[in-house]
């Protein structure tokens, strides 16, 4: 098959800052919220340009979704703060700053600033979400969704024009995206930069990997310098175990098809990216504590929902939680499906072990 890999590297990084004022510290919190003033009584909506130690940004005038008083951008990052918030500073490296520098190189340069304007981490910085990506000269698409043997629950294929265009697979904490990054570009993104990267402008195929925090701590993948040592343990279970691109054959057992050539590459790549050997750190007891508490939790909102469906069915005073567990056993019993059961559960359970 005609193809060879062209880029690869991180595309996406969100990581947490833990930064606090040192002595004679520069970074004046009220006279950004003084120019952020300024922009609302003037009905502006454009951003002002404010320097800041060594570098320059784009003030918002607005806060953030995930509660940060300001936010503040420039060709290399986007950054969410605020003076009461932890982590005090919440970081998003932009995928034309990564392909242009690095990751790491990115990182020493956020924390270049910080100390410029009299800021120092008080403890290390914590990755939430990187992107990792490989492209590939991909003339030919001899595949599609159920080629896919993976851990996934959930997958779709997207189409245009009747071509193949994007596959995506999972959700939350993991994704893989194998999609056409030439369309996406003229669709979306105008990354017309990639063309130069790339040496082309056709035919270019993107496998996407997107790993947020829980199955970053998978392989202890917390700092940039986990990163550095640890991505390629991640990978190794991400192409290998995690997910594969397989061709058809009649065998009903799917695991068994022939690896498709694009994936053997894909495999022999990540086989020689640095890495510790590190299987799993991940803390599965605690990890099915927290789970656990999040259903209780839910459980119990729904147990009051049920009490006041009997409630207001019976015509009486607010029934208890153990007439509500009464009235939900009853239920239970009218739905449950012995014979589906015992292979839901299993079902359940490997998919935890996998990190859906």
């Amino acid at each position: 098959m005609n193809f060879h890999l062209l880029l690869s590297g991180h595309d996406t990084i969100e990581c947490a800052y833990y930064l606090a004022p040192s002595e004679g510290c520069k970074f004046d919190y009220e006279r950004l919220a003084v120019e952020k003033e300024i922009m609302r009584l003037s009905k502006s909506r454009k951003p002002t340009l404010i320097k800041l130690g060594t570098e320059e940004f784009m003030l918002a005038g607005h806060g953030t979704g995930s509660g940060y008083p300001f936010l503040i951008e420039n060709e290399a990052f986007s950054i969410q703060f605020g003076e009461f918030n932890v982590p005090s500073f919440f970081v998003t490296f932009r995928s034309i700053a990564l392909w242009h520098s690095s990751a790491q190189g990115l990182h020493d340069r956020f924390l270049a600033w910080a100390h410029s304007v009299g800021l120092h981490a008080y403890q290390p910085e914590k990755l939430s979400r990187v992107d990792f990506t490989f492209d590939y000269h991909l003339p030919i698409i001899d595949f599609d969704e159920d080629n896919f043997v993976s851990s996934f629950a959930k997958d779709n294929q997207h189409r245009k024009h009747r071509k193949k265009q994007t596959f995506r697979l999972g959700q939350t904490d993991l994704r893989l995206r194998l999609y056409n990054k030439c369309d996406e570009i003229q669709e979306s993104s105008q990354k017309t930069w990639f063309y130069e990267l790339w040496g082309m402008e056709q035919n270019v195929w993107r496998i996407e990997w997107q790993a947020r925090k829980q199955w970053l701590r998978l392989v202890g993948i917390r700092t940039f310098e986990d990163l550095k040592k640890r991505q390629g343990d991640l990978l190794r279970v991400l192409v290998n175990d995690h997910t594969t691109l397989r061709i058809k054959t009649n065998d009903s057992n799917r695991s068994r098809w022939p690896l498709h050539p694009l994936w053997q590459d894909l495999q022999q790549r990540v086989a020689q990216m640095e890495g510790l050997g590190v299987v799993r750190e991940l803390d599965m007891p605690a990890l099915l504590d927290q789970r656990m508490m999040r259903i209780t939790i839910s459980l119990y909102g729904y147990m009051k929902r049920i009490a006041a469906i009997y409630s207001l069915q019976g015509k009486t005073p607010a029934i208890s939680l153990k007439q509500a567990r009464a009235h939900l056993a009853i239920q239970l019993e009218h739905i449950h499906d012995p014979l589906t059961w015992q292979t839901d559960v299993e079902r359940r359970m490997t998919e935890m072990r996998m990190g859906e």
